[in-house]
């Protein structure tokens, strides 16, 4: 995919970086930040090609961790909030991709899904909870 101006970046954080990255990192151990930018929903219901963008994100941003060899990442809900897609299914499409790349990453151990709201507390351990279930009927 072309990203152009949207592809993820890794940001080193310096310790002498801005007042405000300072302020909105004060209390992260995390010696980077990925920035990444999720498709707009202006009327709330995603097109195919949005949930694809979606789901490059985070992928991309995993491939990046994976190729500065970091050992754990944690996500925000891409794309939910002002950006107006649906938690449940951006959350399907979050899960769905840190599985899939999780199967062949060589570096990173640990993925963080950090929600904010209680709702989004709810669907990612529903859907985390699916999966814990069927590996232990694989098992």
């Amino acid at each position: 995919q072309n990203w152009g101006k949207n592809a993820p970046v890794l940001t080193f954080l310096h310790p002498l970086q801005s007042v405000n990255m300072a302020l909105a990192m004060h209390h992260s151990a995390a010696r980077y930040v990925i920035h990444t930018v999720g498709p707009i929903i202006p009327d709330g219901e995603p097109t195919r090609e949005q949930c694809a963008q979606l789901a490059s994100c985070y992928h991309e941003c995993l491939q990046l961790a994976e190729r500065n060899g970091l050992e754990s990442i944690a996500f925000c809900c891409i794309s939910t909030g002002v950006f107006r897609f649906p938690n449940q299914l951006a959350a399907e499409i979050a899960v769905r991709e840190v599985k899939s790349f999780m199967n062949q990453a060589k570096c990173i151990r640990h993925v963080i899904f950090n929600v904010f709201k209680d709702q989004d507390d709810d669907i990612y351990y529903r859907l985390l909870q699916a999966i814990a279930e069927a590996r232990e009927l694989i098992a």
